[in-house]
């Protein structure tokens, strides 16, 4: 980084103008849609943006006859996008050139930057800043829907370096994202080969017996527990961990079981998901906590109910859940206890690879991010200029 110092030495030794984000950028413009005839465009929903990747991902194609209300905003290559809508999350995007002249919801404030004094990529990275992220928390307005409005994020005040010290921090900062990319492109394509290999190595043969849950595990839905009574932080006071229907929820007093169990969360959408847990632990009414009782293996157990679509069966109603007798009534093929060990270890080699995050491919992406976000954040902070 010697040459951004020296840039720096060069540029701005006595720092650098700090300016409100309404002074280096400007507002998007709406769609007339009594102008557009029968035209079509691309519609950025608050859904659309990845809050990790920080890619545009699914998007509707709209038109006059069908566009939500939301549908306004009409964007730009190089706009930057920022949710108003629980901004805490930190939803941000570039608009990328194959969205130029699309459009965004009125849930995005579009920043569009003044190219003569501050870059794209420099905005850009600012957003996901530690210093944004807090200025966002203490300007929110709370509620269901925490919001912040518009012009209260066009306020916040920004370092304005020279371009040429911008372009050496986004240089270097994009190196970061790219090395990401690249990591977060071979965990997809190791995600998908973990599919393949489990859609292939978990299908019924012709010559497996066939058995109910209910004959292969023990099966029952946790027990209730308050939610003032659950800690979101491991201490001495709470050392149990507690599951409900979407896995850990956070930690307990007293654990309600212990040994190795699976749990299947049984609400709404949240049903098919699947946990392994091992040690003293307490489960919630939401989660049913499974028990082989026969020649099955618990890890083969894992990954065959992993890959059940188990969401088909959720009863409807104001409160859907996944009931205990239907799990039990359904039938699967088992193979011999040897073959399930078998498929069991080789499945659990790419489990590790793409979803334990101590070990393989997501910690060393959690590893990069966080060299990133170190970075980051001391290479955007500046003295101010006069202050």
């Amino acid at each position: 980084m010697s040459r951004l110092d020296d840039l720096i030495a060069e540029l701005c030794p006595a720092g650098v103008p700090f300016r409100a984000l309404s002074a280096v950028t400007t507002r998007g413009t709406n769609v007339r849609w009594r102008e557009v005839g029968e035209a079509e465009f691309r519609y950025i929903d608050l859904t659309s943006v990845d809050r990790v990747t920080r890619r545009i991902g699914d998007t509707a194609t709209v038109t006059a006859a069908d566009a939500p209300s939301r549908a306004q905003q009409i964007v730009h290559a190089g706009d930057v996008i920022f949710a108003t809508t629980r901004p805490a999350q930190m939803r941000w995007a570039v608009i990328p050139p194959q969205y130029e002249g699309q459009l965004a919801s009125t849930g995005y404030c579009v920043l569009r930057p003044d190219a003569e004094v501050i870059l794209t990529g420099f905005l850009a990275h600012l957003l996901g800043a530690q210093g944004f992220r807090r200025y966002v928390e203490a300007n929110q307005i709370e509620g269901n829907y925490p919001s912040i409005p518009d012009n209260r994020i066009r306020k916040y005040r920004i370092p304005v370096p020279p371009l040429e010290v911008q372009r050496e921090i986004v240089k270097i900062l994009d190196t970061f994202t790219e090395l990401e990319a690249e990591l977060e492109a071979e965990l997809e394509a190791r995600s998908r080969q973990y599919a393949h290999h489990q859609e292939v190595l978990l299908s019924t043969r012709g010559d497996e017996a066939t058995r109910t849950l209910g004959e292969l595990f023990d099966m029952r839905s946790g027990r209730f527990m308050a939610a003032d009574h659950i800690a979101p932080r491991q201490d001495q006071g709470h050392p149990f961990p507690c599951y409900g229907g979407n896995g850990l929820r956070g930690y307990v007093t007293t654990a309600s079981h212990r040994g190795s169990r699976l749990l299947v969360g049984r609400q709404g959408a949240l049903s098919g998901n699947v946990h392994r847990v091992d040690g003293e632990f307490y489960a919630t009414e939401h989660a049913v906590v499974v028990e082989p009782i026969s020649a099955v293996d618990h890890n083969w157990a894992f990954h065959k109910l992993t890959t059940m679509n188990l969401n088909q069966y959720v009863s409807q109603g104001a409160q859907p859940g996944l009931a205990v007798g239907t799990l039990k009534s359904l039938a699967i093929g088992v193979p011999d206890i040897g073959a399930q060990r078998r498929v069991a270890a080789a499945l659990d080699k790419f489990d590790a690879l793409v979803n334990d995050l101590s070990i393989g491919l997501p910690a060393e992406l959690a590893a990069r991010r966080r060299q990133y976000e170190h970075y980051r954040d001391r290479l955007l902070t500046f003295r101010e200029l006069g202050a």
